[in-house]
């Protein structure tokens, strides 16, 4: 089977800047607080074969769907990653934000202040919760066995804080632990929200559902990676961070179904198209499979798996947005975000939506 059709405005071989991927981006549009009906917010709708831009509400996605067609969500939980506590020796304040579960009780930390925090302190978060420095990482960070009483993502829920992205400049809210969530979260692992997915409600997706279409989950538990700004010049030469994903049958099955009758793959985000391109095969199907994925996608990229794809609106240089502008084109992207800054669209995780057709 033939590789699904892509748009590009360059040819193979092109080496991409960092600076391509700019755009200047007013503060006031960078969305500080979410909509309180998820699926008022706005829609972009690209067209990537005729160039046009619409401008509609979310919940108009619907018309946008055939009952054929099959979206894919990432069905990640956002877990209470970011501790406060106290070196058991010392008493000194030390802040930890989990990164990703290593082994068991053993997790990769950030921790804060850095240089104060060695191997072998214990630190103390809760009469239920320490944890044991137990090396050092490459990047700066720790690694920590944690001693819990009880289930450790559980402990999490009582005791740890929501993290928000860096962007969001105020502490974290009671709200956000409900809406900074998709109403389909059921796996905990994830440090920050598959964003795309915040504007479905249910009774949404529940339309979509009877309308014909099919919804297949799969797991990827975002990492701290999808706010670390790429530093160098040729974006060839960025590497990104590990995230573990998981695709199970149920949903390989309503994927590969979907490409046989020839309907649409939609990839409700970022997240989804990241795990679908590492594990289709050069047929455009896809097997069950768990691991790890570093794939990284900026034009010009094949698209294998990926029909249709919703997203949010990105920061700029991210590698989000150059995955976004591998799917359609960067010239369109570009047009695209002038026309959502001008037309005052919110940006970023609690903004407005892009669909990309």
């Amino acid at each position: 089977m033939e590789s699904r059709k892509n748009y590009f405005d360059s040819v193979d071989g092109i080496k991409h800047k960092l600076s391509d991927f700019h755009y200047d981006l007013p503060a006031d549009l960078i969305a500080q607080y979410p909509l309180e009906d998820r699926a008022s917010c706005r829609l972009m709708v690209v067209n990537r074969e005729t160039g046009e831009i619409a401008h509609r509400r979310f919940s108009d996605i619907v018309e946008y769907i055939t009952p054929n067609d099959c979206l894919v969500l990432n069905d990640t939980r956002v877990f209470p990653a970011r501790l406060i506590g106290k070196k058991d020796k010392t008493g000194a304040r030390v802040e930890i934000f989990l990164l990703r579960n290593l082994e068991g009780k053993t997790w990769e930390v950030l921790v804060k202040p850095a240089r104060r925090v060695r191997i072998g302190n214990k630190i103390v978060f809760h009469r239920d919760l320490s944890g044991d420095i137990i090396d050092n990482t490459l990047s700066g960070g720790r690694i920590i066995e944690f001693n819990a009483n009880g289930n450790l993502f559980q402990v999490l829920e009582k005791i740890g804080q929501t993290p928000l992205p860096p962007y969001i400049k105020r502490e974290p809210e009671q709200i956000d632990k409900e809406l900074y969530q998709t109403v389909y979260a059921e796996k905990p692992g994830a440090v920050a929200a598959p964003t795309a997915g915040l504007h479905f409600t249910s009774t949404l997706l529940r339309r979509i559902e009877l309308n014909g279409a099919q919804l297949a989950k799969v797991t990827l538990h975002v990492g701290l990676g999808t706010f670390r700004p790429v530093q160098v010049e040729d974006v060839s030469r960025h590497k990104m961070e590990s995230e573990y994903y998981e695709v199970e049958t149920e949903g390989a099955r309503l994927v590969n179904d979907t490409r046989q009758r020839g309907g649409a793959v939609i990839a409700i985000g970022t997240t989804s198209v990241r795990v679908l391109e590492t594990i289709t095969d050069q047929h455009g199907f896809i097997r069950p499979a768990r691991g790890w994925t570093e794939k990284f996608i900026f034009p010009p990229y094949d698209f294998k798996s990926v029909d249709h794809m919703l997203t949010n609106f990105h920061l700029p240089g991210s590698t989000l947005l150059m995955m976004v502008a591998a799917f359609s084109n960067l010239n369109l992207m570009k047009k695209a975000y002038e026309e959502a800054v001008r037309q005052k669209y919110r940006f970023f995780s609690y903004g407005d939506a892009m669909y990309i057709i």
